[in-house]
């Protein structure tokens, strides 16, 4: 009898949708990379942003945007405010003030060599580790499915302007339903 519950609940998963995106540290990222080259979508958020974990919930775990990124990208989740060393493209950082998990720390040398001014911040790297672009601010999955999908399939490389990115956007058919 638990043995069929077990599978029934097995089965049932694909079913109800429930996605899980495959997280990495920047490490893992850049070492993955190097065998296999993948573009590379870092989260920055912070353990108190309460709009980092609407993202977690409702974003990242939408079915539709966790296959677009487990398929297209190597997830990199960063506490923009955490005590974790980080080597990238030859230079080292690290977050010498850091005051722990019981207090709002500041922002480690990563997030401002990476430019964050805010979070929840998006940072998409090509192959290369060259940057593409970056989103920030609490955004829906149907949102940021037109941005994932643009990068993924390398058609950002041909929108050059306001007028292009519209056209783009108003061809864009979401595969999500609200």
């Amino acid at each position: 009898m638990k043995k069929n519950t077990f599978l029934l609940i097995l089965l049932l998963i694909p079913i109800f949708g429930f996605s899980q995106v495959q997280w990495m540290t920047i490490a893992q990222a850049l070492e993955a990379q190097k065998k296999a080259p993948k573009k590379i979508l870092i989260d920055f958020y912070a353990d108190w942003c309460e709009p980092c974990k609407e993202m977690d919930k409702k974003t990242y775990n939408h079915p539709e945007i966790a296959k677009i990124i487990n398929d297209s990208f190597y997830a990199v989740k960063f506490e923009s405010d955490g005590n974790e060393a980080v080597n990238f493209l030859g230079h080292k950082f690290a977050n010498p003030e850091y005051k722990g998990k019981k207090g709002k720390s500041t922002l480690h040398q990563f997030s401002k060599y990476m430019n964050i001014n805010m979070i929840p911040t998006m940072i998409f790297l090509d192959e290369k580790t060259d940057p593409i672009t970056s989103l920030s601010g609490f955004l829906k999955a149907k949102e940021v499915e037109p941005y994932f999908t643009m990068i993924a399939s390398d058609e950002y490389k041909t929108i050059k302007s306001r007028q292009e990115w519209e056209g783009y956007q108003k061809k864009f058919r979401s595969k999500i339903k609200e």
